[in-house]
């Protein structure tokens, strides 16, 4: 049995003739307030609020703007406008960035105790060998069988980084 997958999920249906839903409440609150309008206020004064309020609501029921609504676009402009500005970058005084570094690291860094022994002993326990001690540590006892091997050959690493003695100096 084939069951048909819907398609066109984004596109939202036709309710009233060509109209969608949103579309059809926002042009009958458009022409609902341009009547009241018409019979409230003097003709003079109607004829503006009128033309307003119908331009706004084929704006909302019709216009895009970049493919969006324009019923986001303008809640988006609200938004910009009456709400609070953003800085993105605002270039700190070096008093302030102590303060936050010493807050942050009050806060932020909690060491665990460790009972009876040292971090670096429950380390070693835990087979951590690539770690920052044990690279030190590898990196001293190089160093110190490099220069038990310069010592048996009667030979400094200062001789070995300096010129030959056959060679011509230049």
């Amino acid at each position: 049995m084939r069951y048909q997958v819907p398609q066109f999920i984004e596109v939202e249906d036709k309710i009233f003739g060509p109209l969608t839903f949103k579309q059809f409440i926002y042009l009958v609150g458009g022409a609902g307030l341009s009547i009241a309008f018409f019979f409230t206020l003097p003709k003079f004064l109607a004829y503006p609020f009128i033309a307003v309020v119908m331009l706004l609501s084929l704006a909302l029921a019709f216009y895009k703007v970049n493919n969006k609504p324009f019923v986001i676009v303008m809640l988006s402009a609200f938004a910009y406008f009456f709400g609070a500005k953003l800085y993105v970058w605002k270039k700190p005084t070096p008093k302030k960035i102590k303060a936050r570094v010493e807050e942050s690291s009050r806060a932020s860094i909690s060491l665990p105790k460790i009972p009876g022994g040292t971090l670096r002993d429950t380390q070693w326990n835990l087979g951590v060998n690539s770690s920052i001690y044990s690279t030190q540590e590898t990196q001293r006892k190089t160093k110190e069988e490099d220069m038990k091997k310069y010592s048996k050959q009667d030979a400094s690493p200062s001789d070995l980084t300096s010129t030959p003695k056959n060679a011509p100096e230049s």
